[in-house]
Parts: C-alpha cells; structure tokens; sequence
C-alpha cells in the first residue's frame, strides 16, 4: 500500500522524521533551506500533508495549487502564517502545537523583562567593550520589579503563567483581554485584575504583550498608545511581530517616551528594523522564547502527532477548523 507523501517545511529533530517516515513518505530539508514562495509552491504541489513552521507562508495560491493537500500542521502556537478561511474552503485541516510551550515561554517573558528594567544587555556590552573603570551609584540604575504593576495585554494561558511567576515579586497585576476571566483563574493569576485598555496603558509599570496576531492585533501598540505609557516603564513583547508598530517603538525608546523594551519578535522578521540596534535601551532576542530543546522537541511532537491522526482519517488533536471536515 502506497504511503501518503508528506513535506516538512524546515529541519528538526531526526527522531521526529523517523516516527513520521513510519507513517508516511517523507520529503524532509535537514538543510533548512529557505525555500521562495515559488519553490514552496512546487514542493506542496503533489503532497497529502505539509509539516510547517510559522516561517512559511501558505497562502490562498499555493492551497488552489495542491490538489492532494488534506492537511497543515503548523509548530506553533500561532497560525497567521496559514490562510485558515482558504483551506477550510478546500477541506484542508490546519492544526497548531498549543499548551506545551506555555511555561517555557512564561518563562522567558520573566528574562526579557528582567533584563530590560534592569539593563542588562546594555551593562553587558558597556563592561565588555572596556568601560567599567570604577564604582559610580548612578551606574546602570534601572527599575524595579518587586512591587511593581505588571500589565499583561492578552491573558490567555501563556499570560496567566506569567502572573502566576508575579508572586514572587509580590507585584500586582493588571489585566486587559477580549474577555473577562472567570473569577477562578483571576485569582490563580496573582488576583489579576481586569482593566480598560486604557487603564492598563497607563498603570502598568512592566508591560507584557502575548496576544495573538490578527488584523484587530496589527499595530494594537503605536504612537498613541506608547503616549499613555508611564515614562519609566518596560515593555515586553513575546508575542508576534505586527503587534507592535516597531518604528513607533524606536522613536519612543529614542525620545525617553518610555525607559526600554524587551523584543523576542519583531515586523518582517528576520529582517528587523535595523535602527534597534543603534538603541542601548531595547533588550532583542530571535525569537527564542519557546526555545528550550524539551519544549521545542514537544512542539516538534504535537505536530507530528496532528499529522498522522490528519492523514489516518482521525480527529486531530489540535484542530483549528473543524469546518473543513464537513467541506472536505
């Protein structure tokens, strides 16, 4: 019996390429070539299942290009790489790798935000390059994070994560979301409490974004809202590039609008806003926050998992369009 044909998208972990060649005939690309979206194309021409990362664009043209295309399964939590509403259309499932990079990156918002209010990049780079030739006690001062008012903009289960690990800062927290939680997990999330845009604009002193991307979450941070920021405050963001107008947030950063930031993600990644790096006042990582080997290895899993029960007629664990089961 022929095996369905599958592609993945960019390298992993070779023990995850040996469970799915169990079930399927794999084209992988250890080489992790960046392929163009020509190329892309080419390669989901003639396949049942595609192995993706949030690098690769599957848009609406390269879903009508492949006949034999049943399913898309992103590692990731995210999915705006992916033409949801095209491959329900199509019957084509998409699924996405949530839960098991929760605290992974719960944790890493922790590093960016540390770093940020306490200057740590910046300080780094000042000793290495030479400087430190005394003691001053005005050396690097940066913000506290004890005590302090943490503001969360999207509280879904990475934001709640990141409250709780607020308690041992005994900070408070401040909230906005689509939705109110449920009284319960407020109280979990270090009593968390929900607030108005607005309102968590202006009290937050460390501000942390882990909203999803959509075109409601383009520029949700711009001119106007960095204006109602406090100062002395940090911005954080883990979430996805978009969410954040950058070049708004340089002119902020420059201007003393607000006193630093913590970027992990940024706008047309991985060619970034080159002027961040001439700004001493921005901790920025590569978009590393799920990058621990057991969490990257789990995501790895979940979306082999989605792609065997997809191909095996099953319902995937993590299905995003239930819809197109019904279409295809």
């Amino acid at each position: 019996m022929t095996k369905p044909k599958v592609f993945v998208t960019r390298a992993v972990f070779p023990d995850v390429l040996e469970r799915l060649s169990a079930h399927f005939d794999v084209e992988c690309n250890q080489s992790d070539q960046i392929f163009s979206p020509g190329e892309l194309l080419e390669k989901m021409r003639d396949v049942d299942g595609v192995f993706t990362t949030p690098s690769e664009r599957v848009g609406a043209q390269e879903i009508a290009a492949s006949p034999r295309l049943k399913a898309i399964c992103n590692m990731a939590v995210g999915y705006n790489n992916i033409d949801l509403d095209a491959a329900t259309k199509a019957g084509i499932l998409v699924t996405n790798t949530p839960d098991v990079l929760n605290e992974t990156t719960a944790d890493f918002a922790w590093a960016l935000l540390l770093a940020a209010a306490r200057r740590v990049t910046e300080s780094e780079h000042w000793l290495r390059a030479g400087e430190w030739k005394k003691w001053r006690f005005d050396t690097f001062l940066g913000a506290d994070i004890h005590g302090a008012t943490l503001g969360i903009l999207g509280m879904g289960r990475i934001g709640q994560a990141i409250a709780r690990r607020s308690m041992g800062f005994d900070m408070q927290v401040i909230y906005h979301n689509r939705s109110r939680l449920a009284p319960e997990l407020e109280a979990r999330a270090n009593n968390a409490r929900y607030v108005s845009k607005e309102a968590l604009l202006r009290e937050a002193d460390h501000l942390v974004l882990v909203l999803p991307y959509s075109a409601a979450s383009h520029h949700a941070i711009g001119a106007a809202e960095l204006d109602l920021m406090k100062p002395t405050a940090t911005l954080v963001n883990i979430a996805r590039g978009g969410i954040v107008d950058d070049a708004a947030l340089i002119a902020a950063l420059k201007a003393g609008r607000i006193a630093a930031a913590g970027l992990d993600v940024f706008e047309n990644e991985p060619a970034f806003n080159p002027d961040f790096l001439a700004l001493s006042n921005v901790a920025l990582t590569p978009h590393i926050a799920s990058a621990s080997e057991p969490t990257r290895r789990a995501m790895a899993n979940c979306a082999a998992d989605n792609l065997i029960a997809a191909l095996s007629g099953a319902m995937p664990p993590n299905l995003l369009n239930p819809a197109a089961r019904v279409a295809g």
